[in-house]
């Protein structure tokens, strides 16, 4: 029997934690493990806003045997009371020995009271086990709570020589039928999905989650539409689901506001920026008080770049099909860029991925520094 070391345990909570993703909002995922003489006691992860946490969980399927064991938990223990009581008390309740903790709490409200409390009980208390991986975990989690902001994912396909569509417009299907399915996964674990309204003129779009196993959860679907160009029949407005189709503008058109709410869209009028259309800064803060934890960016060029531009993509997961169109049409940024290589935007933690035919890239964009 191999023996488990501190790191393989917190490495099990985090795929525990993975289960909850998408579910969670305005919490964090959080995964954990009790062990006792080197087996697993008890393990947990929290479902959904509302539920116990991961530890209470863990805590209820040890039982007993939780006294004098130690706990991974790949976030810090809450010590406040919510929706649910203080998971550090449960733990010093229980007998806990030891906790290995993950990521402390990134909420400026309470980050170190939980270790705070466990250690004044004489517990002992690990910090930044696998922290790397942790934060990775809970980064939708943090960009809210700090910055109030959905954590957003810009999602595309290209070609290999770089274009998103044919001189025609045809874009179905740049990707194979692994990636969409790859992208359906994801719209399910996202609390919405945007796209500006040239998209919507062009393509139609459903922007509903198809799973095969389960139907999957529809998340929010968010249209840009600075003039309220969008047609009541189309499919976002005709189709069933559950799912609230939220429409951004600066519009002041009452007729037209009143028809689109007739069919069940909720409309926000915005303030516009400069250019006159929907400040996205403003629509994202918006969107952060509805507990939109991950958005998803889809649509095309121009909706991307603005947002790019306004530091609002945090993630940019791109699929590159085996193809090429043999002309220059359509890129996934539009506008000309910036003027010199040295000033182009970075993405790190940059990871490679074969889907089907198709090769995706997914990394994270460097903040901008100052000069």
């Amino acid at each position: 029997m191999v023996e488990l070391k501190h790191q393989d345990f917190m490495q099990l909570a985090i795929k525990l934690a993975q289960q909850g993703e998408g579910r969670t909002a305005p919490n964090p995922p959080v995964g954990a493990l009790i062990v006792k003489d080197g087996v697993i006691v008890g393990e947990g992860f929290h479902p959904y806003a509302g539920a116990p946490h991961a530890e209470v969980f863990a805590l209820r399927q040890a039982g007993n045997k939780a006294f004098g064991a130690t706990i991974y938990v790949t976030l810090e223990p809450c010590s406040h009371h919510g929706k649910t009581p203080p998971c550090a008390d449960a733990l010093i309740a229980a007998g806990i020995e030891s906790v290995y903790v993950g990521s402390v709490d990134p909420n400026p409200l309470v980050a170190g009271n939980g270790v705070r409390k466990l250690l004044q009980a004489g517990i002992k208390v690990k910090t930044c086990v696998l922290e790397a991986e942790t934060n990775s975990l809970i980064a939708p989690f943090r960009k809210q709570i700090t910055t109030g902001l959905p954590y957003t994912i810009y999602k595309s396909a290209m070609t290999m020589d770089g274009n998103t569509a044919t001189h025609l417009g045809d874009s179905c299907w740049v990707s194979g039928p692994e990636s969409r399915a790859q992208v359906h996964k994801l719209r399910d674990r996202v609390e919405a999905i945007m796209v500006g309204i040239d998209t919507v003129i062009s393509d139609d779009p459903l922007l509903n989650t198809r799973l095969n196993v389960d139907g999957g959860r529809d998340p929010l679907r968010v249209v840009v539409d600075s003039q309220l160009r969008i047609d009541t029949n189309c499919k976002l407005l005709q189709q069933q689901s559950e799912a609230i189709t939220f429409i951004a503008t600066v519009s002041n058109d009452t007729e037209k506001i009143s028809l689109l709410q007739s069919v069940g869209a909720e409309v926000v009028t915005l303030p516009a920026s400069a250019d006159g259309k929907v400040s996205l800064p403003h629509l994202w803060k918006k969107l952060g008080e509805r507990n939109v934890q991950r958005l998803l960016l889809e649509g095309g060029s121009t909706l991307a770049t603005a947002a790019l531009h306004a530091g609002l993509i945090d993630q940019v997961r791109l699929y590159v099909a085996p193809k090429l169109v043999g002309g220059t049409t359509a890129g996934i940024f539009s506008g000309t860029g910036c003027d010199a290589m040295a000033a182009a935007i970075k993405l790190t933690s940059v990871s490679y991925e074969q889907v089907g035919e198709d090769l995706l890239i997914t990394g994270d964009v460097a903040p901008c520094l100052p000069d």
